[in-house]
Parts: C-alpha cells; structure tokens; sequence
C-alpha cells in the first residue's frame, strides 16, 4: 500500500562510514536519537548485521562503545545475525562468545528465512493438531526420511560468497536440520519459545551422521549441460571460480536419530544447484505393507504411501497411498490426495523475512535458531565435512540432472530410491 510505504519511507536515513571509524558509529547514534524524537521509537533498537562473520567483533565492539547495545527496563536493544553462523563448530562457537559478550543471547536473533516460511509452520499443526497423524509417526510404520532443496540456478557472480563455502555449509547445516528437527521432535508441552526451543536441542542431540561416510554421503560439482533448453556452463567455467575449486555444489548425507520413536529409520538429505527443478519438499516414506492378500500382479505397479510436504514453491501436502484401479480385476495403483496452500486459503502469506523481522521486533524467538542448536548442527556435519577435505575433488554431474551418481548409490545400497520431485 502506497500510504504505508510512504509512512515508512519518511523514516528512512543512510549512514555514511566504515567499521572501524568510532566518529561513524557516533553519528549513527545520533541519527537514532534524532529520530527518537521526531518518530517516537521509545529507543528500542534492532541490528542486522548483513556483514561477513570476521566483520562482528569489530562492528559490534564500535555498537557497544557508541552505547547502542546496552538494553534497559524500558527500552530493548537487539541484534540479528544471518546463518551461516560460522564455517565449522570451532568457528561457531567462537562467533558466539563475540556476540553473547555485547548482546546476551536472549537479544541474539539468528534469522534463517527458512523457518519464516508458512509451510515450515505448518509441519507442528500438522504434527500436533491433528489426531490422524501421531500413530504412525514412529519407527513402528516409516520406512525413512527424505529432505530435499533443489535448485535450478547456477553459482554466476556468487564466487566471492559460495567459494569455499559449499552447499553443505550453505544449506544442509542450518536450513535441512532445522527442517529436520520440525520432522523429527517430541511435542512440546507448549509453544513458548523456550519448550519448542528445547525439543528441537534434543532432536538435534541424538543425531549423528550414519557410517561409514564414504558410502552414506555423497558429494558434487555441477559440470555444463542443459537447464531448461538453454545450454550452461559448469561451476569451474562460471567466473570467479578456480579450475582447481573443491567447491561442493551438491551435497548428500544420511543421519540417524537416536530416539525411540526414531530408531533405525535414516533421514536422507540432500541439496544442491542446477538441479532438475526449484523444489524444497520432506517426504516422510511408509514402510510397505505385507500385501498378503494380494499376488503380486496385484500390485506390482504399488509403492510405497508417502506423506509429502510441499515447502516451495506450491506450498501444501500431499499424501500417496493406493487405490484400486476400476475394472473387473484386482489391482491397485498409486494416486494422491493434494492439499494446497493456494486453494484452500484465500489469505496471502506474509514473506518469510516479513514475519521473522517483525518477530525479532516482538521479542518473539521461536523460529531463531538458539546457540545450542547452531553448535550441534555443526557438531553433526563436522565429521563429513572433514572427511570429504581429505578426499580431494567432489563427483561432477551434468547440469539439469538430479546430482552425482553416487548420491543414487547411497540410497540403493539399502535397496531405497530418491523421490523425484
């Protein structure tokens, strides 16, 4: 709306200046002052640091001695950092301690824009408010776990930032386990920040990589090809990247959550670029049934049910489970039952940095990431990480493709497929 961007706009000022210059951080304080007074904000401050991770002991040491990070009684002071947080659980931890000594960590809003989206919500309505669902969701009726984001873009003009970095850092070690721990937590007696927090730091505790690691992960580098019927370069031909770059461009790992209701049921996840299509989805996989009544004519054409939760780009759920196909004979065949955010509601949802920004300015910490989580996450990817540095090069696989093949090879070595979204 033209009338609320206006009233926004008018509160908009730039701060010229460098990290390190104490007179920038002195006149961005008293740009804040100023307009205290003329917009009446209470002098309630939120920071986000959009700035790379060796940036934050410099930029928030000038905060605390210009006086911009001391909260008090009547007014908040806050700071948000965008994940990754760090390169490793070292790194991690470190990072912490510099920001936990300026902001206390119940003022520390690590956003991922993951957990802001709709979807991701839905997973603990689906999960806990409904009765259909709690029975079979335990090692007892799935088979496994599938968490997949998929995209179909290159690395173009991303080299400074992707580099060295890689998917699995990128994606796997704050948006998959996070979606992994929705999936996989005990309900929380309540929705207070600090119980849901709590049930995902245990998810997250009981699990651990599956090994060994040279057959239960899997790793690549996207090699030119077609996307989309145009013809595209391989990530050592895009600029900025080395000929030599060990850069990962898609990642595979197999986990294992060692809690009753998950005991020997892996959870499989997966990122990558140029791959087949734009997808972020979990698959929760049934075990099949035994089919005693059935011959197998009956139903060699059946798979496996699958509840399969849609987390862009078409929000929504859908459940697969076999039907008998019309005729005089038996047989039964897969369809679907298809809920869509689109369809069912008329409302818009708000864009995922829109909610979790106006969160961090409530207060509101329930989908930020706390320290514990952040360090377990790494505590879980580290091993493979380091195991996939002493191999050398990552797998080449052709643009457009679904990955390496070795990241089939993981799935069928236990006689499992990946779900082509």
């Amino acid at each position: 709306r033209e009338d609320v961007w206006e009233r926004l706009s008018e509160g908009l000022r730039f701060v010229k200046g460098s990290f390190d210059d104490p007179a920038s951080f002195q006149e961005l304080a008293n740009t804040l002052a100023t307009l205290e007074r003329e917009r009446g904000t209470g002098g309630n401050h939120g920071f986000y640091l959009a700035i790379p991770p060796d940036a934050f002991p410099v930029v928030l040491k000038q905060l605390s001695e210009a006086g911009l990070a001391r909260s008090t009684a009547s007014r908040w002071r806050r700071v948000v950092v965008e994940t990754p947080f760090g390169h490793d659980l070292a790194s991690a931890r470190e990072l912490n301690a510099v920001v936990n000594e300026v902001f206390p960590e119940d003022t520390v809003f690590r956003i991922d824009h993951y957990l802001g989206k709709e979807t991701v919500q839905n997973i603990l309505a689906l999960r806990f408010a409904n009765q259909l669902f709690d029975p079979i969701w335990n090692a007892h009726y799935v088979d496994h776990v599938q968490i997949t984001m998929a995209e179909d873009i290159g690395l173009g003009g991303r080299a400074g930032y992707y580099d060295g970095i890689g998917a699995a850092r990128d994606v796997i070690q704050n948006h998959l386990l996070q979606l992994l721990a929705f999936t996989a937590m005990e309900e929380p007696v309540s929705f207070e920040p600090s119980e849901l927090q709590a049930e995902k730091i245990k998810v997250l505790s009981a699990t651990k990589l599956a090994q060994p690691l040279d057959e239960t992960t899997a790793r690549g580098q996207y090699a030119g090809g077609w996307q989309g019927g145009t013809r595209v370069v391989g990530l050592l031909e895009e600029d900025g990247f080395s000929q030599d770059s060990t850069t990962e461009t898609f990642a595979a790992i197999t986990l294992e959550v060692d809690t009753r209701r998950w005991g020997g049921v892996p959870f499989y996840l997966r990122t990558g670029k140029r791959l087949g299509r734009r997808v972020t989805e979990i698959a929760v996989i049934f075990k099949r049934a035994p089919h005693l009544a059935f011959d197998q004519t009956m139903t060699e054409e059946l798979g496996q049910n699958a509840l399969v939760i849609r987390v862009q780009p078409d929000e929504g759920v859908t459940m697969r489970f076999g039907s008998k196909v019309p005729g005089s004979s038996m047989e039964v065949r897969d369809v679907s039952m298809d809920f869509s955010y689109g369809q069912a509601f008329t409302e818009s949802s708000p864009e995922a940095y829109e909610r979790l920004i106006l969160d961090m300015l409530l207060g509101e910490p329930s989908l930020f990431p706390v320290n514990a989580e952040v360090e377990l996450s790494w505590e879980i990817l580290d091993p493979a990480l380091a195991a996939w540095a002493a191999e050398g090069k990552p797998e080449p696989y052709e643009a457009g493709t679904w990955g390496p093949p070795s990241a089939d090879e993981m799935l069928q070595r236990t006689g499992r497929e990946w779900r082509r979204p």
